[in-house]
């Protein structure tokens, strides 16, 4: 593993964080606290600062990016959302068990329930209805508590995202407050961590190719590619053993719980778990110590919070069973 270490350290200087830098990852908001309890914990995403108005439900879960205490934040539902997608696929994932590259404490394997999942990520042309009916998700009004600086900035205009094909490429530069809200919107949500990894441990042929080193060397040689411009269609890549399209491509993906796995050491009421982000350090707790791709996923997430937009971070939804 060891001399392998400078190809990880490297590939995350380049494509991953990469999209960090250009697409603006902003710091964590003064006031997020970090994820407690269990051994699955977080990088709290931003609570909104103490000066921002609040309402009477600002504390609800649902408002909440993962790894929080029950803090005050800005609620940015003050009205129900409007629904606007239609006829997109989803493909029902039946439940089971893997193995994760980290495991809580005492565990020997996931247990993932039944779910549906969109069959490919969500496109430009539909988040545009989403903000056409929903205005406080428009470039101009996201309040900055729920978006940076970066938020939608690839776009010609506030409600123009180019042209015909354009429309046809994966949504980027949302963040996950706006991922959250356009999923909640269409009576779905983001896909759990577990959820995704369980799915996207599916090669072409098989729904565990965890095993075949031809899989997880192409999955590392693709994650350490630069991203294309323009983007790819949605729905035009690497296709699974489930169907599921471009899990594993030039745009990585929001997730429900996307910081509750690592923290980093001057968090709250945790251990320096961010130790099992780093090359030789990386091998101790995790279930492959080989799967650098799958190292190369959790350090990208780590590095983000609930603001934060990236120039290839887009989502898909998925609903229960």
């Amino acid at each position: 593993m060891n001399s392998l270490c400078p190809l990880v350290v490297l590939s995350l200087s380049l494509p991953l964080l990469a999209g960090c830098v250009r697409g603006g990852v902003a710091p964590a908001v003064e006031g997020g606290g970090a994820a407690q309890g269990g051994a699955a914990t977080g990088v709290a995403a931003p609570a909104a600062p103490a000066h921002h108005e609040t309402t009477p439900d600002a504390a609800d879960d649902a408002n909440q990016a993962p790894g929080h205490d029950a803090e005050p934040v800005a609620s940015p539902l003050p009205q129900p959302l409007v629904a606007t997608r239609q006829n997109t696929e989803m493909v029902v994932i039946p439940g089971g068990s893997f193995v994760p590259l980290f495991l809580q404490e005492g565990e020997a394997a996931t247990e993932v329930a039944a779910f549906e999942l969109d069959r490919r990520q969500v496109t430009r042309g539909e988040y545009l209805e989403f903000v056409r009916a929903n205005p406080r998700w428009r470039r101009s009004q996201v309040k900055p508590v729920f978006a940076d600086h970066g938020y939608l900035a690839d776009w010609p205009g506030e409600l123009d995202v180019g042209d015909d094909d354009d429309a046809r490429r994966p949504v980027t530069q949302v963040s996950w407050f706006a991922a959250k809200a356009y999923c909640e919107a269409q009576g779905a949500r983001l896909p759990t961590v577990a959820e995704w990894e369980y799915v996207a441990a599916a090669s072409a042929t098989a729904h565990d190719g965890t095993r075949d080193p031809e899989f997880t060397q192409w999955l590392l040689e693709l994650y350490t590619r630069p991203a294309p411009r323009p983007l790819p269609l949605a729905g035009t890549g690497f296709r699974n053993a489930y169907g599921v399209y471009d899990l594993h491509g030039p745009v990585r993906e929001w997730l429900l719980d996307y910081n509750t796995v690592m923290v980093s050491d001057d968090s709250r009421g945790v251990g320096a778990r961010d130790q099992q982000l780093y090359c030789a350090a990386g091998s101790v707790g995790s279930t492959r110590t080989d799967d650098y791709a799958a190292f190369l996923r959790y350090t990208f997430r780590s590095g983000l919070n609930g603001r934060s937009t990236v120039e290839n971070l887009g989502f898909r939804c998925a609903r229960g069973r």
